[in-house]
């Protein structure tokens, strides 16, 4: 129990602690007075004197003792014990982001792993963890399009909604334009003055009330960075397809990905495309996002501190206190 307490004790002034040297000195110092002290005279008639056993006899150096704790005692005292309360203060420029997510019915081919929804619900959770001071909020569409989560900082929330999205919530489709819209609405009255949207999507343009370029005109004039990702393998993948009789099973489908409408909304926005292949290559698309949209974060550490050396000084006095009482009183010494 003490172990641990002197683990989270600083002390002010450590080198207080070389006054332990003091201490193999006063024990040489009281053996050698001792030692002169005792009578050289050997007298046969106090002989049971000596070879009888009393109290006295066997708490001798008790004195020697307490004044030993008590010298212990002032020199902690003297280097300061502290205990340190660390706080941080994060103040700086922080980043709006919409994470834009597709989770129509293509999303659930299984050229990722499991799927390509799912891996792509790790890796935003991971990328929420990553941005500690910015506000993010998340976008999902398919058929329509709506707000997830508004802009927050409290990533509990965040990452709890993100990984509760699920297949059929949305009518399905690939409304693009609504997704890209709905974020741009969610981001143009921020203060902040950065604003990035990163917008995932496995498919063409497919429904919903807004074109995509209108999207991109929007987030263009409010000065909204885009980053678009395209998810999906080259060629044909894996996709669990209705059997008619409450099951599953899996048809391999043409992978479609309008390229060229992501990178041109991503370039006229100020942004950067990507194409995801893989599990592995979804997460690389998201740390170069994360080292490109860096927040300006200034930190400052108040450590506050907490004196601790009153117990000790405490316990010196009164050690001092009982070894005199107990000098003049019980050990005391008639001539």
């Amino acid at each position: 129990m003490l172990y641990d307490w002197f683990q989270h004790i600083d002390f002010a002034y450590p080198w207080a602690f070389s006054g332990f040297l003091l201490l193999p000195l006063m024990v040489y110092w009281y053996l050698t007075r001792y030692t002169a002290q005792q009578a050289t005279v050997m007298v046969s008639s106090t002989a049971f004197i000596r070879k009888s056993s009393s109290w006295k006899k066997t708490f001798r150096h008790a004195l020697l003792v307490l004044r030993l704790l008590a010298v212990t005692c002032v020199i902690i005292a003297l280097a300061r014990p502290q205990t340190r309360n660390d706080e941080e203060l994060k103040m700086g420029e922080g980043i709006d982001i919409i994470l834009c997510l597709d989770v129509s019915g293509s999303m659930f081919a299984q050229d990722l792993l499991p799927n390509r929804l799912e891996a792509s619900k790790a890796v935003a959770a991971e990328f929420v963890d990553r941005r500690p001071t910015d506000r993010i909020g998340v976008v999902i569409f398919s058929g329509e399009s709506f707000t997830l989560v508004p802009l927050t900082t409290d990533k509990q929330i965040l990452k709890s909604q993100i990984y509760n999205i699920q297949r059929g919530m949305l009518e399905d489709g690939t409304a693009i334009g609504d997704g890209l819209g709905v974020s741009v609405d969610r981001l143009k009255s921020s203060p902040a003055k950065t604003k990035i949207i990163i917008l995932l999507t496995d498919g063409e343009n497919q429904g919903g009330l807004i074109d995509p370029l209108t999207g991109k005109d929007l987030a263009r004039a409010h000065h909204i960075r885009v980053y678009s990702i395209g998810v999906g393998t080259d060629g044909y993948a894996p996709m669990p397809v209705p059997d008619g009789m409450g099951g599953a099973v899996i048809r391999r489908q043409k992978v479609n990905i309008d390229e060229k409408l992501m990178r041109l909304i991503a370039e006229e926005t100020g942004g950067l495309y990507f194409r995801a292949r893989d599990n592995e290559s979804l997460k690389n698309i998201y740390g170069e996002i994360d080292k490109l949209e860096k927040s300006k974060i200034e930190v400052t550490t108040l450590k506050r501190y907490t004196e601790r050396f009153f117990p000790f000084a405490l316990a010196a006095a009164a050690l001092l206190l009982l070894e005199i009482i107990l000098r003049y009183t019980l050990f005391r010494k008639f001539p």
